[in-house]
């Protein structure tokens, strides 16, 4: 049987003028968008930092750091439009196949990141959730997470996942081992149960997917949760990625009609 796009309201929504200072563009497109039908949960991932970097002779390094404006573009933007869920893909456990220098670079912007937007955090009632092997990152990095972990433990707003040291297979695996050593029988092991073992307990599962750099692979991202995600792909590299793009990703995603497998 085939599905309309789900919203977070069982009735038609008013349009909603934006809070934030929106450039014209941004405006005509927000004016477009139909918040009766919006994504409940927003994953993205974020990828062409380097390519960014190398179009203009800079470091890889210098990309990554373009790139954190985005992220807080991002946010803000979904936070406005009334986003419930949004999943940010900040770093997959193959990244550590990269030099040395450029993972350092990588953990400390996330230690920046984190430290540096409890203000946004705090602001916009966040409710900041890390997924992935954070057992394997530095003692320093598991702190800051803490930290951010204490200070929103009690927001309403949006709830804010970032991967990072995250697989998609890891996150699958390591639910089943959880489900194994809480004594759960296999026999008794539905999709329903699965989930609540998953890094995304207690989330709807993603709604959209968006893709920067136009790459057409998923890359090991949430691959449980994103059986009957609409993915949008755009050309634009992460560090370009501003309102405007977020907007026509929401609009594309209103033109679909997701049909869960039915007609």
């Amino acid at each position: 049987m085939s599905q309309s796009l789900d919203s977070g309201s069982p009735t038609d929504a008013p349009y909603r003028p934006s809070q934030l200072k929106l450039t014209r563009e941004e405006q005509l497109l927000h004016e477009r968008i139909d918040f009766s039908r919006l994504p409940k949960h927003i994953a993205i991932i974020m990828d062409g930092n380097g390519r960014w970097a190398k179009s203009r002779n800079f470091s890889r390094i210098k990309g990554h750091k373009a790139a954190i404006p985005s992220v807080r573009q991002t946010v803000e933007g979904c936070v406005d439009l009334g986003i419930q869920h949004l999943t940010l893909y900040a770093f997959s456990t193959e990244n550590w196949k990269r030099p040395a220098e450029e993972t350092g670079t990588l953990m400390a912007l996330l230690r920046q990141f984190l430290r540096v937007e409890l203000k946004t955090v705090r602001k916009h009632n966040l409710r900041v959730n890390v997924i992935g092997a954070l057992h394997e990152l530095s003692p320093g990095i598991q702190r800051d997470i803490e930290t951010v972990f204490r200070d929103c433990r009690d927001h309403q707003g949006m709830c804010f996942n970032i991967a990072v040291n995250y697989s998609g297979r890891n996150d699958i695996l390591a639910a089943f081992q959880a489900a194994v050593a809480d004594g759960v029988d296999p026999a008794d092991l539905n999709e329903a149960r699965f989930h609540n073992y998953l890094s995304t307990s207690g989330q709807p599962d993603p709604d959209l997917v968006i893709r920067t750099s136009g790459e057409m692979r998923i890359s090991n991202f949430l691959l449980w949760q994103i059986a009957y995600s609409e993915i949008y792909v755009t050309p634009t590299l992460w560090p370009d990625f501003g309102r405007a793009d977020l907007y026509r990703a929401v609009l594309e995603y209103q033109t679909r009609h997701r049909r869960f497998g039915g007609i």
